[in-house]
């Protein structure tokens, strides 16, 4: 891993450079791909590294600096006590499960050394839409993936059943406006992602004719 010290974030009103053109930068993002947290292994980002990420993610277009997402670290024995509510709150909802398969829900967090969960804090009837704030939450899980393997990490982002399960939502202390963005799975990798096939990106090029369109 890259031990070299980190350039400080800017303080407030300190005048920045509009934009950092970057080589490396557009080659990772040409060639960034997700691990599968299966893969993922100690060592983890420290805890210097795990809080730059944290101040890197945080580094988002936010309308109205609302600051609409937080963040829920898994680290050390934390993922596997998670592991156990995850554990019980699938055998609530999947009483025919077996053993080998409530297993794997205890394990799920203890696939990789850091686990951030990043929750969507949506402030309700505000003048800044909903969905924008929650698109600001989604660019964070975005962020934390890009700079993770800027860092030298593997990331994945995944949410699955118990983004969505109300136990396990009660157990996050999760509050009215406040959802599962997603859990991102932070680690060494040990063994290299395969390219997918991807969907060619739809484009279009406005012209005033598509407005007449259907019209």
């Amino acid at each position: 891993m890259n031990d070299t010290p980190f350039p400080p974030f800017p303080a407030p009103g300190e005048r920045l450079a509009p934009s950092h053109e970057s080589p490396d930068t557009i080659a990772l993002l040409t060639r960034r791909r997700s691990a599968t947290a299966i893969t993922m292994a100690a060592p983890g980002p420290s805890p210097e590294q795990r809080n730059h990420l944290l101040g890197i993610a945080a580094r988002v277009p936010d309308h109205g600096k609302l600051a609409p997402w937080r963040f829920i670290v898994f680290e050390g024995a934390a993922r596997a006590e998670f592991g156990d509510i995850l554990a019980n709150a699938f055998t609530d909802t999947t009483p025919d499960a077996t053993a080998e398969q409530i297993s794997f829900e205890a394990e799920r967090l203890t696939r990789a050394p850091l686990v951030i969960a990043v929750v969507s804090c949506v402030t309700e009837r505000h003048k800044v839409p909903e969905w924008e704030q929650i698109l600001s939450a989604g660019a964070v899980c975005q962020n934390l993936l890009i700079a993770a393997s800027a860092m030298g990490f593997g990331a994945q982002w995944l949410t699955e059943w118990y983004a969505f399960d109300h136990q396990v939502k009660a157990a996050l202390a999760l509050k009215s406006g406040e959802r599962i963005a997603g859990f991102v799975y932070i680690g060494s990798v040990t063994d290299q992602p395969v390219e997918r096939a991807r969907p060619g990106a739809r484009i279009d090029h406005w012209s005033p004719a598509m407005s007449r369109i259907g019209g």
